[in-house]
């Protein structure tokens, strides 16, 4: 938000040779004012900004000149210079359009020296014979031909020579580019020129009038030759295919310019060109010059590219207004669309797609032009009904989705165009006498775009273009709830851009309309019912991406419109906002009203803050949003404060206070999301505090000299200032405070980058710049040893923030003046970098960074330097200082590196243990990447380093590689402890390690407990070997565990930091070509080695780990190769890819490459190479590897040598995976989907294999990344039209293997015939869906597939007929679907029928109800036609019903029958024309009461499970009779009908399948009822007892459940009284029986249980109240209950369902003003909420602050806090619930017997204190840490609210103190722990904060802890100074940590 600074304007200064210099000297005056004297100041000038100024005098000087008449030989002179000068400045100077602006205004009098002068000097140009500066000289002609006159009549002048040297420069260029072939930087540079050659060629022929009559001049002129020369060239551009398609597209437009500009007679033009694109030249009746020019493209085989091309230059260089080329231009236009339309088909490439996209909407522009006075044939040609249209629409309709923006944008233009084309084809008598409504075209038009789904993107398009030329109305009559309709789908961030801009076309245009039709204000009315109310109710109700989405693109757009809604909308909210106050789930009113009014203020809809908070939201409803549940209630009310229009609107006191307030309550926010935000907002604030800060020291100065009348403040600019100041250093004091030991990753991440924040908005004043507020003169020596401790953090997002804010401080402020200090913070750096945690290298890292930039290394580092002089002398500044550093640092870290290589080289296990080598390697990395190593200094230092560090990384890889290159390199350390483990080991090892030559690896080891053992001297015959190593280091002796994963971790994660240090040695490092210089610091040999090195491992590694981090090391390599001038080395990636691909092809045995594992890095390296090609090139290198993978990939005859085509389906699995190759892999799709398709057949099971796996990402590539929980949502497929226009050679090749597995799966003979690409190929055609846009006018028909698909539907595979049936949708039209559902049911047999399968006949009844689902589920579904349809589909249903009935014998297939039934129960349930439904009317209801009579649900059932389809059938038949049962009852009523089963029977069904669905269908409607959502009256009550002895006999898990859930759904008061009656249990034992289950059951049921207990609980809290006192024993069980109920590390739902049954009792057992619980049991409660309030899980720690929001709403409590009746946040609830416990304890006058337990939740009793101790002592060195933990809650944040609650309970209370012996546990307890952490603190190292982080902070918090409980025991005991305890407690922490102490207070 803050003003961005102007960016200075650099000029170069122009200059002039040494003669021109000195012709300046001779002719200036000696006063200076002649023009000679004014250029020569201008020349000695070095700043062209100054320049510029000087060159706009000349004009008046010259004027001047020219009124006295003088015509000056200097000037002539002056003027020459003036073109030299012109000519010299580079084409982006300013200064030389300056120059040619002013010769733009020379007077007439000089014109003509001028032109002469330029004249001159461009001649003397166009001599020039360099190629390389030809370019020069063709911007300048170019230069000259733009908006300069003077300039562009000396090209006109020498027309002939510019001809001739452009014709000579582009054949000479065109030259160089062949000879550069492959050294693509000098190619780039060159075909760039050709490029510009050819437009300025264009605009010469454009812009000179002499060309309009060349076509008299006689052939042998030189102008005629030059014409016909660059004619020719061009022609040889359009069809070179090498070249770029740029210059291709350039020269297209060149041909046909030159062919207008010297074809005679023009009329003949039209013809000559489509002859030209139909391929039909007749040779014999043209010219012969053209003939001579386009002989190529007067041939048949002209390629695709060019026939686009001269399209393009058709379409561009013709004149095609108002039809001045008559007939046979109209017949051009339709040969130019017939071309292109053929094209379209053919084309592949997405650069060729998109040019070809533009050159269709150019068309479309072009026939406009045409048809406003064009034929009525062509009229006839081009209407809405024609198939140009439909073909322009289909494109249109194939290409809205495409993946590339620019092509579905082109499409949006081709669409509005057809509209305008359509217009004006219509007579203007008919558009005159019928309105819209009559005009077919678009009614059909508006009607299929409306029919489609919100997912296309292209509808919202097409609608907005359709609103644009209709208007809103029709729109709105067609659909009414439109607006909601689009609403709805702003939840998804991929349509929200589409969905926002067509909603504001909408709006725009109904405003406009209303406004034009009403007489009064009134059409606001409907305007705002229209639009806004949909609006609201998003904000309110719509879910956090819906509502965040229309509040960032929506609702500002709205507002903008309509500026004066926004009191409206706030109105009804305000009027609502107490009812509807939100939820965690839900913003509510509250969060609908923070939007629209922090939207309003951002736009400058408010004009000043008093107008928000005097006016429209009350201060109490600010907090609220501030604390509200809901993340984003609290973003807009954060956002309502911080933003503003007005970037220096005075920041008031009050929103000050709030943001205080917010940040105490907000910074630990676990959604990375809300973070980002909350920190975005504050900095804008920020920028406001600064920004407005400028403007009142402005303020205060003009006052202090005279007070002004208008005031900018109602305060003086001192108080404001003063106020800001005091603001800051508040809101950094609460960041720093945050800091604090054990602090969540949340709120040091917020905490962190908000300071950094301050930090960089309030910079170090320079100058006379005053700035508010400084952070520097805020941090003292505690808070800057608290940022490095964030060092320590396991977070890396953390380390990084710490270090920058470190960074930004001034120097003066981390200085270092202990030396004993710096050299502990380098040991530990050190000794973090040999740590086995791999977090702990990259501390180290960060703290070795920060010494060397703060220039606080220990001075014993300088014996590393050799020049002493260079890090000593006068001239250092902080660049060399910081080199100096690094290099020391680095030097050091090489030399303990070489020292542990030579150990590991002996023994990797030792390593692995105590030195993993990766931690030191991390570190040089590190300190590398900080230091700009293009520019050092001691560079004669710098060379033996990095030759030292090469050569030490190829040995730490050699050491290591052994295990990453093995065949199973996660296991390989042998861990067995009897001999025969050992032997078999011993050959596995020979098997995995055939070519590994480490020592280690030769033997098994036998490993036998306790028995120490010497790593040097292992034996696999000796069996006395321990599995605990000594393992003797260079500094300390230590035993520790080693494990495979350790070595595994040390090897890949070294050879990880191997990778990365040479990718930055060869990214960052400048290379040099020969030894020679210098200045480099690489060779080319070394950079070769580099590269072998990493071809090695990639193409050797096994460890996934390892080479996905070598790809990254090789990805930097190759990107700077490709850069890199030195063509030896540019060529390097193209001759290891030819080499790679030579060795993938011979299938040599002896090869290393790995033939498993997807191939290892193999795919990796190929990507690698392929992904740096340059995008702007041909990618030549892609296409010939693609060539070559997919003719590897192809099925092959020779089965042995299977493995080129393992290999090359993973490669190309890898390549389709990358999105960095984007479209230019998309040409490559459709034969690498035929390779997996055809590779699936493949006998082999590793092709089988690859050839799956490459499937599968052709699937994502083609249909894009799932973006919902459906496998198949519409988001991941298309339509069949435009899949297949996309592939279209998928077409033939689908259709004819799709037949071959047709074929195989009938057969005569029965047997099991499987195809092995059926599965295949369904699943890509059951990815396509059908849409109302597909038109007959694609060639590709989808109705070839029908037959082959039905067929499939026979397969005796289950899976394949499923699949079948689902495939067959998409390819079925929706108005075909009752005819295709006739047809098929017609071929099923009947009743008589002896001989039929039931695989075809399952088959056909899949396809059947997948198209039935399918109509359904469509928008035809109200059509009263579809209706007929659906009755005549019913009928023949009808006749087939024997197959569900036990005529039929397969239960398969009569479970798929009565799945169709119950569809057409759905889709047939409106009524038709008559009264009577058309289940009713057709008797379908009868027939399905007939069937269930019938089944086995009345009869019992003969089978057993081990029955085919059982479990299907009973579901499909259960689900039947449930419709019927709830068809019966919705019309009993109306009529008494005979039920054909009542829910009770289906209950006692001996299938848990029928009772679970039965349960099922009870509980939605138990629910909806529940909600007021469903019927009120629910015939089912008389059912409780039916449920309640169902609960008491069920044995299966989920119908138990869900009888559980319906008791729990049902009032407790209906049947609770009837347990005894029932099940023979009173209702306390009922209750006792129900807690049971909760605490013996597994989870879900457990938590039902629980739900359930809690609800009869407050029942008979409610009701019973003489019985309460009886209850307490089975409360207290539940008590016991529910607390076991919340732990940590129990599964959500237990603890959610904890959480629900404290807020179901609060009123009763937690709040209740005569507590029914023991003081100890209400307390245990009340520690479960706190418990879930600090859960780690979003959802438990929203269910617990219900909990205390309905404590804070009890009569008895609801003035213990000011947010009662509030929905607020985890983070605030934690301290509103410890306040309402204490105004409780004084409510029950329980704080004597209380407060002792609160105590003891404050120094942490019950917490295993003693426990962690003891582990400080033992701890068991694992490599990742494995137990649970919480990543928000924080311990002293819980110790500072209940310090603070303590401490005001006991400041205001009235009591009498306790007696000391009810304290003296507590303060022994304390005592004791402040004692022992005193001891421990002792025992820690110097530095324990990095070496021992873990224990330090435990020991920190539970010191704070300690602290704060003894300060409040000396507070009960009635000392006079409080502190005394509490200081002399902590002298012996402070001792011997000098930080400790300065934190106590701010925890506490």
């Amino acid at each position: 938000m803050g003003v961005k600074k102007k960016k200075e304007m650099q000029v170069t200064a122009l200059t002039i040779c040494h003669q021109d210099l000195e012709t300046l000297r001779s002719l200036a005056d000696v006063e200076g004012k002649n023009l000679a004297s004014l250029l020569l100041h201008c020349v000695q000038l070095t700043d062209g900004v100054s320049q510029i100024h000087c060159v706009k005098q000349i004009v008046p000087l010259l004027e001047k000149a020219d009124k006295n008449g003088a015509c000056d030989p200097s000037i002539r002179s002056c003027l020459d210079i003036l073109a030299g000068i012109y000519l010299s400045l580079s084409l982006k100077n300013p200064l030389k359009k300056v120059l040619a602006s002013s010769l733009n205004g020379l007077p007439e009098f000089f014109l003509t020296e001028a032109v002469q002068s330029f004249t001159s000097r461009l001649q003397e140009e166009l001599s020039t014979t360099d190629v390389y500066s030809y370019r020069k000289v063709i911007d300048n002609i170019s230069c000259c031909m733009e908006n300069f006159d003077v300039g562009r009549a000396g090209v006109s002048n020498l027309l002939k020579n510019v001809l001739h040297f452009m014709q000579k420069s582009l054949t000479e260029i065109s030259e160089e580019n062949r000879k550069f072939a492959g050294n693509h930087i000098v190619q780039t540079q060159l075909m760039n020129d050709l490029s510009v050659g050819t437009r300025v060629s264009v605009m010469l022929v454009q812009k000179i009038q002499d060309f309009q009559t060349l076509h008299v001049r006689i052939s042998s002129s030189p102008t005629w030759q030059s014409m016909c020369g660059l004619l020719s060239i061009f022609t040889k551009f359009l069809i070179d295919d090498h070249l770029l398609q740029t210059i291709q597209s350039t020269s297209g437009l060149a041909v046909i310019l030159f062919i207008k500009a010297m074809f005679h007679p023009p009329e003949e033009i039209p013809d000559l060109i489509s002859s030209l694109l139909l391929r039909s030249v007749d040779c014999t009746s043209i010219p012969d010059w053209f003939l001579n020019c386009c002989r190529s493209l007067c041939c048949a085989d002209v390629s695709q590219s060019t026939l686009l091309f001269l399209c393009q230059g058709t379409l561009t260089m013709l004149d095609w207004q108002n039809g001045r080329m008559g007939p046979s231009g109209e017949a051009l236009l339709l040969n130019i669309v017939h071309v292109l339309f053929t094209l379209s088909s053919q084309i592949k490439e997405s650069t060729l797609e998109l040019f070809f996209s533009r050159i269709l909407a150019s068309w479309t522009n072009s026939a406009i032009h045409v048809l406003e006075s064009s034929s009525p044939s062509l009229k006839n040609s081009l209407n809405g009904n024609s198939s140009i249209v439909g073909k322009l629409l289909e494109y249109v309709y194939t290409h809205w989705e495409h993946p590339l923006d620019a092509l579905r944008h082109q499409t949006k233009i081709i669409f509005r165009n057809v509209l305008q084309i359509h217009q004006l084809t219509k007579e203007k008598s008919d558009s005159e006498a019928s309105g819209l409504a009559a005009d077919r075209f678009i009614c059909e038009l508006t009607e299929s775009l409306l029919r489609l789904e919100w997912h296309v993107k292209g509808k919202y398009m097409c609608l907005g273009c359709l609103v644009d030329y209709t208007g809103i109305g029709h729109i709105l009559a067609l659909a009414k709830t439109i607006p909601s309709q689009i609403l709805e789908v702003m939840g998804d961030q991929s349509l929200v851009p589409y969905a926002s801009d067509l909603l504001e076309t909408m709006f725009r245009s109904h405003k406009s309309h209303l406004k034009s039709q009403a007489v009064d204000s009134t059409w606001i009315d409907e305007w705002h019912e229209t639009w806004v109310s949909p609006l609201l109710f998003i904000l309110c109700e719509g879910n956090l991406d819906q509502k965040s989405y229309v509040i960032d693109y929506y609702l500002p757009k709205l507002l903008n419109c309509s500026p004066e809604s926004l009191s409206y909308m706030v109105k009804i909210l305000q009027s609502s906002a107490d009812a509807k106050s939100g939820s965690y789930n839900s913003t509510g009113a509250l969060g609908a009203l923070m939007a629209c009014l922090r939207a309003a203020r951002a736009h400058g809809h408010l004009r000043s803050a008093t107008d928000v908070w005097r006016n429209l939201v009350s201060s109490a409803r600010i907090k609220q949003g501030l604390i509200h549940q809901h993340c984003q209630v609290r973003i807009d009310t954060l956002g309502l404060l911080c933003e503003s229009n007005r970037s220096t609107e005075i920041v008031s006191t009050e929103e000050m206070q709030w943001i205080q307030f917010f940040i105490a309550y907000n910074l630990n926010s676990q959604s990375p999301g809300v973070r980002q935000q909350i920190c975005s907002l504050l900095k804008k604030l920020f920028c406001r505090i600064q920004e407005s800060s400028q403007v009142l020291y402005k303020l205060e100065q003009s006052r202090s000299k005279h007070e002004p009348e208008n005031e900018l403040s109602k305060q003086h600019p001192s108080v404001s200032l003063q106020q800001y100041k005091n603001f800051m250093s508040s809101i950094c004091n609460s960041l720093f405070e945050a800091l604090f030991p054990g602090s969540s990753y949340p709120t040091r991440f917020s905490a962190l980058t908000i300071l950094g924040s301050v930090a960089e908005v309030f910079p170090v004043p320079e100058g006379q710049v005053q700035t508010v507020y400084q952070l520097s003169h805020d941090i003292d020596v505690g808070r800057f040893q608290t940022l490095m401790e964030c060092f320590t953090s396991t977070f890396e997002e953390v380390k990084i923030l710490a270090f920058d804010l470190l960074m930004k401080l001034p120097k003066t402020v981390v200085q270092f003046q202990d030396s004993e200090k710096l050299q502990g913070l380098f040991q530990a750096a050190l000794e973090l970098s040999t740590s086995t945690k791999p977090y702990d290298c990259v501390t180290a890292s960060y703290l070795l960074n920060f010494l060397i930039w703060q220039n606080a290394l220990p001075s014993s580092l300088s014996a590393y330097l050799q020049t002493q002089q260079a890090a000593c002398g006068d001239g250092d500044t902080s660049a060399i200082v910081v080199e100096r550093n690094t290099l020391m640092v680095i030097k050091c870290l090489l030399e303990n590196l070489e020292e542990e290589i030579s150990q590991a080289e002996n023994s990797l296990l030792q390593a692995a243990a105590s030195f993993p080598l990766y931690g030191r390697a991390h570190c040089i990395t590190g300190a590398l990447q900080r230091l700009s190593l293009n520019s050092l200094q001691l560079v004669s230092e710098w060379r033996p380093v990095v030759e030292k560090l090469l050569l030490v990384s190829y040995r730490l890889s050699a050491v290591v590689s052994p295990v990453i290159q093995s065949s199973s390199p996660e296991g390989l350390i042998p861990m067995d402890t009897d001999s025969e483990s050992a032997s078999r080991l011993q050959m596995i090892l020979s098997e995995i390690q055939p070519r590994d030559t480490n020592d280690y690896f030769n033997q098994a080891k036998i490993l036998k407990e306790r028995d120490s053992f010497d790593l040097e001297d292992l034996n696999a015959s000796v069996l006395d070997i321990g599995a605990s190593a000594e393992i003797k280091g260079s500094k300390e002796r230590k035993t520790c565990d080693v494990t495979a994963q350790m070595v595994l971790v040390c090897c890949w994660r070294s050879m990880k930091e191997v990778a990365l240090l040479l990718g930055t040695l060869c990214q960052l490092l400048p290379m040099q070509s020969t030894p020679e210089p210098l200045s480099g610091l690489l060779t080319v040999e070394q950079v070769k080695e580099i590269g072998d090195y990493f071809k090695q491992h990639l193409l050797q590694s096994r460890h996934r780990g390892a080479f996905e981090l070598a790809y990254t090391g090789f990805v930097k390599l190759t990107e700077i190769l490709n850069r890199c001038p030195n063509v030896s080395l540019q060529k390097l990636p193209e001759h290891w890819l030819w080499n790679v691909l030579e060795e993938i092809k011979c299938s040599d045995p002896s090869s290393k490459l790995c033939a498993t594992r997807r191939s290892a890095g193999l795919p990796f390296y190929i990507q690698a190479l392929l992904a740096s090609e340059p995008k702007k090139g041909k990618m030549d290198l892609l296409k010939i590897t693609m060539k070559e993978l997919i003719s590897l990939a192809g099925p092959t005859d020779d089965s042995q040598s299977t493995v080129p085509q393992v290999h090359a389906l993973n490669i190309l699995r890898a390549l389709f995976r990358d999105t960095r190759l984007g479209e230019n892999i998309i040409p490559y799709v459709a034969d690498g989907a035929k390779a997996a398709i055809l590779g699936f057949t493949s006998p082999v099971w590793a092709v089988r294999n690859s050839s799956t796996l490459l499937f599968s990402t052709l699937i994502t590539r083609i249909f894009g990344v799932k973006r919902g929980k459906d496998e198949l949502s519409k988001k991941n497929r298309m339509t069949g039209s435009e899949f297949f226009s996309r592939f279209p050679e998928l077409y033939p090749f689908l259709l004819q293997q799709l037949e071959a597995v047709a074929n195989t799966v009938d057969s005569d003979a029965g047997e099991l015939n499987r195809h092995p690409s059926m599965f295949l190929l369904l699943l890509v055609l059951g990815r396509l869906y059908p849409s109302p846009m597909d038109g007959t006018y694609s060639t590709l028909s989808m109705a070839p597939f029908i037959p082959f698909i039905m067929r499939c539907g026979h397969s005796p595979v289950y899976r394949s007929r499923e699949m079948a049936a689902r495939a067959l949708v998409p390819f079925v039209m929706v108005d075909e679907i009752p005819n295709t559902i006739r047809t098929l049911l017609a071929k099923l047999p009947n009743s008589t029928d002896q001989c039929f399968r039931q695989n075809h006949i399952h088959g056909t009844l899949l396809q059947v109800f997948h198209l039935l689902q399918a109509s359904s589920d469509s928008k035809y579904r109200l059509n009263t036609y579809f209706q007929q349809e659906l009755a005549d589909v019913a009928v023949c249903t009808r006749a087939k019903l024997w197959l569900a009935e036990r005529q039929n014998p397969c239960l398969v297939t009569r479970a798929v029958y009565i799945d169709i039934l119950f569809l057409l129960t759905r889709c047939l349930d409106k009524p038709t024309k008559g009264n009577q439904p058309a289940l009713e009317h057709l008797g379908f209801w009868g027939d399905i009461r007939r069937i269930i009579s019938r089944s086995e649900l009345m009869t019992g059932f003969p089978y057993t499970f081990t029955v085919p389809g059982l479990p299907q059938y009973l579901q499909s038949l259960t689900k039947l009779a449930i419709a019927a049962v709830w068809a019966v009852e919705a019309q009993a009523g109306e009529q008494a009908r005979d039920i054909p089963i009542s829910f009770s029977q289906l209950l006692e069904s001996s299938f848990p399948e029928v009772r679970l669905l039965t349960l099922e269908a009870l509980l939605e409607r138990f629910s909806t009822a529940a909600s007021g959502l469903g019927e009120k009256g629910l015939p089912l009550w008389n059912m409780r007892g039916t449920f309640l002895m169902l609960a008491m006999k069920e044995n299966h898990p989920e119908c138990f459940c869900k009888i559980l859930k319906i008791l729990h759904r049902m009032d407790p008061s209906e049947w609770l009284p009837e347990t005894e009656h029932c099940i023979h249990l009173t209702p306390k034992e009922f209750l006792i029986w129900t807690m049971d289950i909760a605490s013996n059951e597994r989870s879900e049921i457990q938590s039902v249980a629980l739900r359930l207990a809690s609800k009869v609980i407050a029942h008979c809290m409610q009701t019973c109240e003489e019985t309460r006192d009886s209850m307490v024993p089975t409360l207290k069980q539940w008590v016991r209950l529910v607390a076991s109920s919340c732990g940590e590390h129990l599964p959500t739902e237990s603890r959610l369902a904890a959480a629900e049954a404290l807020t179901s009792t609060t009123p009763f057992l937690l709040t209740s003003p005569d507590p029914v619980l023991e003081l100890q049991d209400t307390l245990a409660l009340w520690r479960c909420v706190l418990t879930l309030l600090q859960s780690e899980e979003q959802a438990v720690r929203d269910a617990a602050t219900e909990t205390v929001a309905t404590a804070m709403s009890q009569e008895n409590t609801c003035q213990s806090t000011e947010f009662a009746f509030c929905q607020v946040d985890a983070s605030i609830a934690l301290t509103l619930a410890l306040a309402v416990l204490c105004d409780l304890l004084q409510q029950w006058d329980k704080l004597a017997p209380g407060l002792p337990v609160l105590l003891g939740w404050l120094l942490g009793e019950g917490e295993d204190f003693v426990v962690h101790v003891e582990s400080t002592h033992q701890v068991e060195d694992y490599l990742f840490e494995k137990a649970e933990i919480n990543f928000w809650a924080e311990t002293l944040t819980f110790v500072k609210y209940l310090y603070k609650h303590l401490s005001h309970l006991l400041s205001k209370s009235s009591w009498c103190p306790l007696s000391p012996e009810s304290l003296r546990h507590l303060h022994r307890t304390a005592s004791e722990q402040c004692h022992l952490l005193s001891q421990l603190f002792r025992e820690l190292p110097p530095t324990a904060e990095f070496l021992k982080t873990v224990e330090f902070t435990r020991l920190r918090i539970q010191e704070e802890r300690t602290l704060a409980c003894l300060r409040l025991l000396a507070f009960l005991e009635g000392k006079e100074r409080e502190d005394t305890l509490v200081l002399s407690a902590s002298d012996s922490v402070a001792e011997t940590n000098p930080f400790t102490l300065a934190r106590t207070e701010a925890a506490c």
